[in-house]
């Protein structure tokens, strides 16, 4: 038998070798059970007296120029600022959120074009109030050196994470307690552990209604209640 004659004896054997080992991986695949899992979500939330206070505020004055609105403007923040820097707002705590220069239309009769009569100037700051005790003689204090815009009133914890790490504890814990009980209510057993993800969490910070932007007799009465720290689960288990 020359070697031409061999190879081409050969060569079949071979391709049909590899189509029956193809075959019978396939089949061992297909044969392999899945995993049997369960998945549950849970959340853990820890509850906490605010040590901060995030409020907005600022100043909108109008003038028949744009200039002398920002004259206007411009003097009355200035006083806003200083007040409450006076009042122990450290500069870090007060930012800048908004400035704005805008014309103001007035329309006198139905069809005619809209004309300028002056302009409007807002300018607005961002304040972390970080002895809530004070928060009630600093938005008067303001209100009355010019603020005529308050926003809302945010309470909230300067430090979350301690207490975020206790209610990932909560939520692991609810998350293993509810999986035992499917587990056991199924007839089956739980397994390990498979997978843990961590969904959107943190602190979820308190709104206060808004405060009226006028002159008060005495400081606003504000309650800053309870801020609350979350953390939400999401864990598999492998079921035997």
């Amino acid at each position: 038998m020359t070697l031409t004659t061999s190879f081409k004896f050969i060569a079949p054997m071979l391709a049909l070798l590899a189509s029956a080992l193809t075959f019978n991986a396939s089949d061992a695949r297909a044969e392999a059970p899945d995993k049997r899992t369960i998945t549950l979500a849970a959340t853990g939330m820890v509850r906490t007296t605010p040590d901060k206070v995030d409020i907005t505020t600022g100043v909108t004055t109008e003038g028949q120029t744009a200039r002398a609105a920002l004259d206007k403007n411009t003097e009355a923040m200035s006083q806003v600022v200083d007040g409450l820097k006076a009042a122990g707002i450290e500069p870090k705590d007060i930012q800048t959120t908004n400035f704005s220069v805008s014309p103001v239309y007035e329309q006198r009769k139905d069809g005619e074009a809209a004309f300028i009569t002056g302009y409007r100037v807002s300018n607005s700051v961002h304040i972390t109030v970080r002895d809530i005790g004070k928060l009630g003689d600093i938005l008067d204090k303001v209100v009355t050196l010019g603020a005529n815009e308050i926003g809302s009133i945010a309470f909230g914890v300067s430090e979350p994470e301690a207490l975020k790490d206790e209610a990932r504890k909560q939520a692991m814990r609810e998350a293993i307690a509810n999986a035992k009980l499917y587990a056991e209510a199924a007839g089956v057993e739980l397994g390990p552990v498979l997978t843990i993800a961590e969904e959107d969490g943190g602190y979820v910070p308190r709104f206060a209604a808004e405060a009226a932007p006028m002159a008060m007799g005495k400081a606003a009465p504000i309650e800053a209640g309870t801020a609350t720290v979350q953390a939400r689960l999401r864990v598999t288990w492998e079921l035997r």
